[in-house]
């Protein structure tokens, strides 16, 4: 269920935007925008979503964490995973990822 919901969310914004792309992360499905990964499905059947290290998890959900996916080393600055259970963000945080990479870029 969770890797189909991502399937569908990544088919939706790929459709949406011919500079958006199916990509990898870490050895993980991705979405990438010009080459660069904003959104993947982590082996934790979680979506990762790269938002920046000005955004408040705290405001926007329940259950939404760093992604740290080493155990000797830091986080990643700015990347922040939302599981399953919050799977009514996934949608909205894909496109705020989106935007951010745009922003950046």
């Amino acid at each position: 269920m969770e890797k189909e919901l991502f399937n569908n969310i990544r088919e939706q914004f790929c459709l949406s935007d011919s500079r958006i792309k199916e990509g990898k992360m870490m050895s993980s499905e991705a979405i990438t925008y010009d080459g660069k990964v904003f959104a993947f499905f982590s082996r934790k059947q979680k979506m990762v979503f790269k938002l920046g290290k000005d955004f408040d998890p705290d405001k926007a959900g329940k259950d939404i964490a760093v992604f740290n996916p080493f155990t000797n080393r830091p986080p990643l600055n700015g990347w922040f995973e939302i599981p399953f259970t919050e799977k009514e963000l996934w949608t909205t945080m894909t496109e705020n990822a989106l935007q951010k990479l745009k922003a950046e870029i």
